[in-house]
């Protein structure tokens, strides 16, 4: 594994984040902004913008510490079917904190473990590998949160 290339924001909208996605193919910028109604994490993707419901850096992170282990992405849009057990298909599940999706932009709810485990993984919180596809998470032994 090795680490992707970031340059370091703060992680508001004047100085956003700027990640890449965990096969290292696409750069996109990401910020909190805890003024929205609920607070979001902004992803912003050339001109595309999606939102995700700002606790889902902190639910994301409790989930995979009592996971315990390694757990497939499993990235996929909106409306395409997921795999079972994977971040992308916890993050729609009606048994997760929200109930529901955590991305709060209908049509682009999709692509959450694409976009939000890079963050945490620049938050130090979890390990993420970086291969052409088929990537997995895992919390950090000795991560905040």
């Amino acid at each position: 594994m090795h680490k992707p290339k970031v340059t370091y924001g703060a992680g508001t909208a004047d100085d956003p984040w700027v990640l890449k996605t965990p096969s290292l193919s696409s750069e996109y910028q990401a910020w909190r902004d805890e003024t929205l109604d609920p607070p979001a994490l902004v992803v912003q993707v050339g001109t595309t913008k999606l939102s995700y419901r700002l606790q889902c850096l902190d639910d994301l992170t409790a989930m995979l510490k009592r996971h315990g282990d390694w757990m497939a992405l499993g990235n996929a849009d909106e409306g395409k079917p997921v795999q079972d057990g994977t971040v992308e298909a916890w993050a729609r599940d009606a048994k997760n904190p929200v109930g529901g999706y955590y991305g709060l932009r209908k049509g682009y709810r999709g692509r959450f473990a694409n976009y939000v485990t890079p963050i945490l993984e620049l938050m130090g919180r979890v390990e993420l590998e970086h291969g052409a596809r088929n990537n997995r998470v895992r919390f950090t032994t000795g991560a905040r949160g």
